[in-house]
């Protein structure tokens, strides 16, 4: 049976946590007509199950606006019960749950229902809307931003409703508030815009406004980058400022993470993303063209390497307190004791736990000490099916499993 800091409890706020190993919010694709599925209550069950301390419930949209595609769930009270659900298979595994709440702002490949430009930090040319018809954006007017900081804390409430046991506020990966955050985003000549305290006024006034309307009850961390991984994006000096501002505004842990969804893809994974599985899954001719611009954009030699944020993530453990939770190519216990013997708090994996739920109790078992994953990427291409996001090494999931589970 292993020791050591991996498999001894940690404190997030008003949350403990059994071990230090979180489940990654990372796209399910387990979703339909907006709420939860019975695919997703397993996904997460499994994983449970399998030794992890929490888990989290990726991309959580507070608004229908927010969504970035149709399926997408977005927290209204008819989720509740399905949610309740999941929350409460979870718990029957002994372990906790996040909802990564988040809007996707300009990067959506829905159309606006208002027949308004999708909203960003800035305004001009929308790559990810011009692939769906909407190919301009909108700078946000300072009037709106209380609005949907607003929206923030109410999803924050009815996930707590649910039975979610923590929050996890996704400032990262090109979505609404890392749009403010991001220097090559954000173009702006007001207070919401320039320096990094501008940049970040708005991601700040979201936690401060959910911690206002669950931070006694709830764990409330923040998913923020690293290295954005293209010109004129976020540098670990960013990271770790930011990290200075959420720790004095009262966060309780981050996630740290990297890479954008339009710019930088394969940063997200630190290894090339699977374009030609990607192309059989999109039926469109220019999402399709897209792809083979993304191929060209990709580096010729990125291929992966454990703990690839390693070197910007310790420019953050550097420069807070705040419980970090390390993101970002964790394979192998030596990988995890690496890196919390360097004072990080929990290590986030999400493709590992993808390939094998049961790794964490393999790893206290000592009956395994390195992931089975190769890193193919493979995943990422599934999201978008019938029977979402999967490891293509693994058995497929049963199909009768992605049907919606009844709302109230």
């Amino acid at each position: 049976m292993a020791t050591g800091k991996a498999f001894t409890p940690l404190t997030l706020g008003p949350l403990g946590l059994r071990n230090r190993f979180v489940k990654s919010g990372a796209n399910e694709g387990m979703y339909r007509r907006g709420l939860p599925t019975k695919a997703l209550v397993r996904h997460h069950r499994e994983i449970a199950a399998g030794g992890a301390a929490m888990t989290t419930m990726a991309y959580c949209a507070v608004a229908p606006e927010g969504r970035t595609f149709a399926d997408q769930l977005f927290i209204r009270p008819e989720a509740l019960a399905p949610l309740r659900a999941l929350t409460d298979a979870v718990h029957g595994e002994g372990a906790a749950i996040s909802a990564q709440i988040t809007h996707g702002g300009a990067f959506s490949f829905l159309k606006p229902t208002d027949g308004r430009r999708p909203g960003s930090a800035s305004g001009g040319f929308n790559p990810t809307g011009a692939l769906h018809g909407v190919p301009l954006k909108r700078a946000l007017d300072p009037s709106e931003l209380p609005v949907l900081a607003d929206t923030f804390a109410d999803g924050a409430r009815l996930a707590r409703e649910a039975g979610f046991d923590a929050v996890e506020i996704h400032m990262g990966h090109g979505y609404l508030l890392s749009q403010f955050l991001s220097p090559g985003e954000n173009k702006r000549r007001d207070d919401f815009g320039g320096s990094l305290e501008n940049r970040a006024r708005f991601p700040r006034m979201v936690l401060q406004r959910v911690l206002d309307a669950v931070g006694k009850e709830m764990a409330v961390g923040c998913k923020i980058g690293v290295f954005e991984g293209y010109r004129g994006g976020g540098l670990a000096r960013d990271a770790a400022g930011l990290a200075r501002m959420l720790e004095a505004d009262g966060a309780h842990f981050l996630v740290l993470t990297g890479g954008m969804n339009v710019q930088s893809p394969w940063w997200i994974f630190g290894s090339p993303m699977p374009v030609s599985s990607m192309k059989r899954e999109d039926p469109s001719f220019i999402g399709r063209r897209a792809l083979d611009i993304l191929r060209l954009m990709q580096p010729k030699d990125l291929a992966f390497r454990e703990l690839y944020f390693h070197d910007h993530s310790i420019q953050v453990r550097a420069a807070t307190t705040l419980p970090l939770l390390y993101l970002g190519g964790v394979t192998s216990m030596a990988g995890v004791d690496q890196v919390l013997g360097e004072g990080f708090d929990a290590v986030v994996l999400a493709r590992a736990l993808l390939h094998d739920p049961e790794l964490v109790n393999k790893f206290a078992a000592g009956t395994a000490t390195r992931s089975g994953c190769t890193a193919c990427n493979e995943c990422v291409a599934t999201m978008h099916t019938p029977l979402g996001t999967h490891c293509v090494l693994r058995p497929l999931p049963d199909p009768a499993e992605n049907q919606a589970i009844a709302g109230t």
